[in-house]
């Protein structure tokens, strides 16, 4: 039933998909960040969900009469740099057959990644984008937060088979960067039942976060809390209520909860914690002796062996830090930090020109969200490997494209009274001139 269900919605949806850009790259978000097809146990399961999107997203390229440009913000330029470098790397790396694989999974993505930003131009479009990411991740968090009320939190909550948040870990920070943009789409929705029903789904997120057991989900939520605290105009009532809240989940946790997490003080005594150490040594070793790094899937007893301080201890990088570290070197850290510092910078720029306009209220909300959920990928990625997971380039296309948005639809001249905003880039030489025109909703 599931199978047939599945195939009927991508069947549905591809008309829709192959005429208009921005409807393929919802397809595509769906598919790569929720991965419905693997909760099916028929045909479906194997089916090229992800191909079929993405051949509808390059088709829809052609025939599409929708407008599409490329933003040539910062951000955009360096992403196109480190995958450009990425690709150098797989060149020179260790083990160039089994690089050049993952170089085809981290193409698709990015590919896709740049499709969303040429196609993403109205608020709705952003909207929508923002729903599929949310509802694709709130599912496994409404789901995993019963199951974990239910049982207690006896038993730890496990991503969906395939993809990459397959991992207790990669679920849990997954979950803890949607958990700001549920609560963006609560700030900005009218419907009071709406407001409810994402406010619940906050709560069951965070509730399924905890229950995988995650010590970097606990860090990437403290970190995020720690963020909207230093925002708040009401910083006593604030920290109260966070004070009570956790309390309260942690005192619904088991003791064995409670006795994973202290571990975080005692890492030394732990053995996958030194695990990823040593791995976080075999990345600094390799950058230092190459500039390329080793490329993608170089954690081989061979390469321990050479570059490891414990050559035994075999693990996968386990931080999005020292992964890109060890797999493309110095120049491929610097591009990948400089993406979110570029990022992070344009959500600020937002926050800047949208403060106290109850006009661009949403885009206010809709920056500082992307900062939070962002926050919680730096705290969270430095103990998982994620570096090249959907759900944060997607932040950085919500909010490339708000900030394009903007400055195309709603760009303030200095000279104008308050509260009054150009309609459109073309509308700026008339309104110099004198005329000053009132806001058109968009």
């Amino acid at each position: 039933m599931r199978d047939l269900l599945l195939i009927l919605m991508l069947l549905g949806t591809l008309p829709f998909a192959f005429k208009h850009t921005y409807v393929a790259v919802l397809l595509w978000t769906w598919i790569s960040i929720m991965n419905p097809h693997k909760l099916a146990y028929g045909f479906a399961n194997d089916a090229p969900f992800a191909m079929v999107a993405a051949v509808a997203a390059l088709v829809s390229l052609i025939v599409t009469k929708d407008k599409l440009k490329l933003p040539k913000e910062a951000p955009v330029v360096v992403l196109i740099c480190f995958v450009m470098w990425m690709t150098i790397t797989t060149m020179a790396a260790f083990y160039p057959d089994e690089s050049f694989v993952q170089l085809k999974k981290v193409i698709k993505i990015q590919l896709m990644t740049l499709i969303a930003l040429a196609a993403l131009q109205e608020r709705r479009h952003i909207e929508m984008f923002i729903w599929v990411n949310v509802l694709s991740i709130g599912f496994y968090g409404i789901k995993c937060g019963i199951f974990t009320i239910m049982t207690g939190g006896g038993y730890r909550v496990w991503g969906p088979p395939g993809g990459f948040i397959e991992g207790n870990n990669e679920i849990a920070v997954a979950l803890i960067m949607s958990i700001p943009l549920m609560n963006y789409l609560r700030l900005v929705t009218s419907h009071k039942w709406v407001k409810i029903g994402l406010s619940s789904m906050m709560v069951l997120t965070a509730v399924a976060a905890l229950g995988t057991q995650s010590r970097g989900a606990l860090l990437a939520l403290l970190g995020m809390v720690a963020v909207l605290w230093v925002r708040s105009d009401k910083k006593f009532a604030m920290g109260v209520v966070v004070a009570l809240v956790g309390v309260l989940l942690v005192a619904f946790m088991p003791a064995s909860w409670e006795e994973r997490m202290n571990t975080i003080k005692e890492y030394e005594e732990d053995g996958s914690a030194m695990g990823r150490i040593n791995a976080w040594w075999l990345a600094f070793n390799i950058a230092n002796k190459r500039i390329t790094g080793a490329g993608f899937e170089a954690y081989t007893p061979e390469t321990f062996a050479a570059f490891a301080p414990n050559p035994a201890d075999i693990h996968v990088a386990h931080s999005i830090y020292f992964s890109v570290l060890g797999e493309h070197g110095y120049v491929g850290l610097f591009l990948f930090l400089l993406l979110w510092v570029h990022t992070l910078r344009i959500a600020g720029k937002i926050r800047t020109k949208t403060r106290n306009r109850k006009d661009l209220e949403w885009l206010f909300h809709l920056a500082g969200m992307s900062q939070v959920a962002l926050v919680g990928y730096a705290v969270g990625g430095a103990f998982l490997s994620l570096a090249y997971f959907d759900l944060p380039y997607n932040i950085m296309v919500i909010v490339v494209v708000g900030h394009r948005w903007l400055l195309e639809r709603h760009v303030k001249n200095a000279d104008q009274a308050p509260g009054a905003v150009i309609d459109t880039v073309e509308d700026a030489t008339s309104t110099k001139a004198g005329a000053v025109r009132p806001l058109v909703s968009h």
